[in-house]
């Protein structure tokens, strides 16, 4: 497909296209205005909003009364989705994307009858619940007051028309990081929607981002027949591996293969790398659209439901806890500690003690604990010996790390290596209850491996299908720099950069973790 450079506007801004909304769009979309009060407010010249670091508020004067207009107009600039007709002047193609046709009313067989299609207008609201202050469980409020402000997002899906001839693409998959289940759920369909679509060159970059500049690496062709059978096991059928080489280095090799597409399966980190491939791209004037799929088992990634493995996860983190169950409980005096992945939140632990209902202290590093004193964790592990005989520990790994030694080491992908707290608190048990004299039977698990190199389960692997097909609908609707998600339920498309401001964390105000207290019947310890 022929393509024109433009030759005005900030094609290599670091921010996402700043085009705003139709008046139709605000009517369907925007906020419900006094449009006396704000008349003279043009959209075109929205203020310059501060985005926190952590969250998506902005600085706002709540005394304006036209403060949720401002608002809004930011958040459409920041969720607007960057597009390579940012850079191109593109003439969109009618899809080759159809599952169904049927003979018109005229008889003409060329029309075609299906409705499947996703409209460039259609949005879905990120959240869906109205707090009434700011003191109810869980409240994310923008303003004092809680007001109600509707905050949309790009909904996922084929489009009617594509900016790419699928006969001339040349797309490329690479997954990043460590393990999870549902890798090659996704490469599968990925590349069954663009055989789809009818592309024929699909290629697999082994070993993460190390696959496109480490000698003797080659890139992998793929095709139907060759992944048909890979979501049957755990693992990435391309490899995986953290940390890679420099943005330009891999975007050289980008160029060099001639690469259309980049589908890149990876977390917070991966995100990272994507999101700077995406701007080295737009930088250079290529025409190439990156997308992500989110990828962790700590299910850690802001604005989203879940990412896939995370059910996965909780599901086969809830064996182990079962084994520690049953181990203490048939034990005199007997305490199961499960130690449980998490590098930055609680999710996995949470969820998993919730679900396996056996968990009588779960641990997590959004809520501080102390081990030792009259209100420490060891204090309750006595009451519990002394109650009911035995009792099961859940802590996620990135918990109590307040009260370790801190290597400052970090890994290859730049994460800090977190000292073990589940071997800290085995130690701890131990010599706490041997020093009062009472014999204790600890029996500890990390099943931390086993967790995320197994198959996907039946949610994650419908979660990984619609994900992998969604990248490949959103790279031939033109856009790059973005994610293919799960929110409030439904299928969205968010900008890279909303993402990974920072990582999302268990709110300990949230009527979940309030919910997992409730089931495990545990004291504050802090």
């Amino acid at each position: 497909m022929a393509a024109a450079l433009k030759t005005s506007g900030s094609f290599c801004s670091t921010q996402p296209h700043q085009g705003l909304e139709s008046t139709r769009d605000q009517i369907l979309h925007g906020s419900h205005l006094n449009v006396k009060q704000c008349k003279s407010k043009k959209i075109k010249k929205a203020a310059s909003l501060c985005v926190k670091a952590t969250s998506s508020k902005v600085d706002l004067d709540f005394n304006d009364p036209c403060w949720k207009q401002k608002f809004q107009e930011d958040w459409e600039k920041r969720f607007d989705l960057p597009s390579i007709t940012d850079i191109y002047d593109l003439k969109p193609r009618p899809t080759t994307f159809s599952l169904k046709k049927n003979r018109s009313s005229t008889g003409d067989e060329n029309v075609d009858m299906w409705n499947g299609y996703v409209n460039n207008d259609d949005r879905a609201l990120l959240k869906v619940i109205k707090y009434s202050s700011p003191t109810s469980a869980g409240a994310e409020c923008i303003d004092p007051d809680c007001s109600w402000v509707e905050q949309w997002v790009h909904r996922a899906g084929p489009r009617k028309e594509i900016y790419y001839e699928p006969e001339e693409v040349k797309a490329a998959i690479v997954t990043c990081g460590g393990l999870c289940p549902g890798l090659n759920d996704v490469i599968r369909q990925i590349v069954f929607t663009l055989e789809t679509y009818g592309v024929k060159n699909i290629v697999g970059i082994p070993f993460g981002y190390r696959g496109f500049f480490e000698k003797g690496l080659k890139e992998m062709p793929l095709s139907r027949g060759l992944v048909e059978n890979i979501n049957l096991n755990g693992g990435s059928f391309l490899g995986v591996s953290r940390g890679g080489a420099k943005t330009s280095e891999i975007v050289d090799s980008i160029q060099a293969r001639r690469i259309d597409m980049l589908f890149v399966l990876g977390g917070n980190g991966t995100h990272a790398g994507a999101n700077a491939i995406h701007e080295e791209c737009r930088k250079r004037k290529l025409k190439v659209s990156v997308v992500a799929v989110p990828k962790t088992i700590d299910n850690d990634i802001l604005l989203m439901d879940k990412t896939f493995g995370f059910d996965t996860a909780v599901e086969e983190a809830q064996r182990a806890i079962n084994s520690a169950y049953i181990e203490a409980r048939s034990a005199y005096h007997g305490i199961g500690l499960v130690k449980l992945m998490g590098r930055s939140s609680g999710f996995i632990a949470m969820h998993a003690s919730l679900s396996s209902g056996q968990v009588d202290v779960c641990l997590i590093p959004e809520v501080p604990f102390t081990l030792d004193g009259e209100i420490g964790v060891l204090r309750h592990l006595e009451h519990l010996l002394k109650t009911k005989g035995f009792c099961v520990v859940c802590v996620a790994e990135a918990a109590g790390q307040d009260l370790l030694q801190k290597s400052g080491a970090t890994d290859a992908s730049g994460n800090v290596i977190l000292s073990d707290i589940g071997v800290h608190m085995q130690q701890k048990i131990k010599t706490h209850f041997k020093d009062i004299g009472v014999p204790a039977d600890v029996k500890y698990i990390d099943p931390t491996y086993m967790v995320r190199a197994c198959r996907a389960n039946a949610s994650d692997a419908i979660l990984c299908t619609v994900l992998g097909q969604n990248a490949v609908h959103g790279a031939f609707a033109g856009f790059s720099g973005i994610t293919s998600c799960i929110c409030n339920t439904h299928y969205v498309y968010l900008p890279i950069t909303e993402v990974i401001k920072a990582p999302k964390r268990v709110n300990p105000n949230s009527r979940m973790w309030h919910r997992c207290l409730t089931s495990t019947g545990q004291p504050d310890f802090h």
